[in-house]
């Protein structure tokens, strides 16, 4: 399988939505621009599950109080102290 990874315009993008979904359905990746800046990227699902998990890796392992995890990220964002 050859994996292709585009670059796309916004308006490239719809007016060209089944040769990008080819891509996409091929295993490639379509990165959409608009105004010459990156906006998103259009990728097979099995990758969008695979960053998702990969992204909560470390977060689900082991015991975890939530409400006390809550507590601490809150004071490290007000720099509350005891």
């Amino acid at each position: 399988m050859n994996v292709t990874t585009a670059t796309a315009t916004s308006t490239e993008m719809q007016n060209n939505f089944g040769r990008y979904l080819a891509i996409v359905q091929n295993g490639g990746e379509v990165i959409v621009t608009k105004n010459g800046k990156e906006v998103g990227r259009f990728i097979p699902r099995a990758a969008a599950v695979s960053y998702l998990t990969d992204s909560l890796t470390g977060i689900l392992k082991g015991d975890m109080d939530i409400d006390r995890a809550r507590e601490e990220r809150l004071r490290e964002k007000y720099e509350i102290t005891d």
